[in-house]
This record gives structure tokens, sequence and C-alpha cells, in this order.
């Protein structure tokens, strides 16, 4: 009984930690210029091609494409980290806040990393534009995962794992 509770807290504290990782993705992105000039320009590019395709009589087959591309990338950014830290918190009974904040925030920053596969090689251009655009991103990327973690903690983590009075009544 107590292995169902722990699953719906854990299922209600993520559909609430998602959309506030996404609220902070949308708010960070909105407030750094760097990224707010990429995303607005990004916005135009698309739009230009989904009309462009639209005037020539094509279906909105490339819209399509970048919509689902775009849900993916949100998906795997905002719902894998809390999810996973919220799973391991529970296997191994963490309930610091720390570890959902910390942990959160640099399994999200690590994932375009993880994505890629490797650190960047020394002759791609290590312009230091492209680096501190780079880290600027890493940091937006951790600030997410910290966020969605800690309200991951404020709803689930604080009780993780198996009760501590149930544990010492088992030992005994």
């Amino acid at each position: 009984m107590h292995f169902v509770g722990r699953l719906f807290l854990g299922a209600f504290a993520l559909l609430l930690a998602v959309p506030a990782g996404g609220a902070i993705l949308v708010l960070a992105l909105l407030v750094d210029p760097t990224a707010n000039a990429w995303l607005t320009n990004g916005a135009l590019a698309g739009v230009d091609m989904a009309l462009s395709d639209l005037s020539a009589g094509l279906p909105p087959e490339g819209l399509a494409l970048l919509i689902a591309g775009l849900a993916r990338a949100l998906f795997v950014l905002l719902f894998v980290p809390p999810a996973l830290v919220g799973l391991a918190g529970e296997m191994f009974s963490r309930r610091g806040f720390l570890w959902y904040g910390a942990g959160g925030g640099l399994l999200t920053a690590a994932l375009p990393w993880l994505i890629r596969g490797a650190v960047r090689p020394a002759t791609a251009g290590t312009s230091p534009g492209l680096l501190a655009a780079e880290a600027r991103l890493t940091l937006i990327l951790f600030v997410v995962g910290a966020s969605a973690g800690l309200v991951y903690w404020l709803i689930a983590g604080r009780s993780a794992g198996f009760s501590r009075a149930g544990r010492h009544a088992a030992g005994a």
C-alpha cells in the first residue's frame, strides 16, 4: 500500500515539477539577451519556412517536424531529469533538498553534452563567443533542472523512500 501511495505522490510531484521547470525555462530564455535573440531568429525562420511552404502549395510537414522535435526536446529536458532523480531518491530513501535540487540541475545541464556524445572537439572552432553561449545555456539548464527538482522535493522528496519507523521496526 505504501508503494502505491508513493507512486501517486511521485506522479503528482512530477505533474507540478515539469510545468515549474518549463516556466523557469521560458522566463530564462526571455530574460537572457543572447537566448532571446536566438529564440527570435529561430521563430522568424520557422514562420518564414511555414509561410513559404504554404504559399508554394506544399503541406506544412516541415512545421510539424519542427514541433515534434521541439516537443521531444522539451520532454527530455523537463520530464526526464526530475523523474530520474525522484526515482533514485525513492530507491535510496534520499530526502535532502540538495539531492533533488543539485541532482536535477546537474542532470539537466549535462543532457546536451550527453546527447551530443562527447565534449566538443578542439578542431570544431572554439571561439570565445561560442564558449560563452554554451556556458550561458548550461547555466540556464542547471537553474531549470534545479527548480524542477526542488518542486519535486517540496511535494514528494521530503518523505521519500521507506518510513524511518518502518525500517527500525523491521530491523528489531
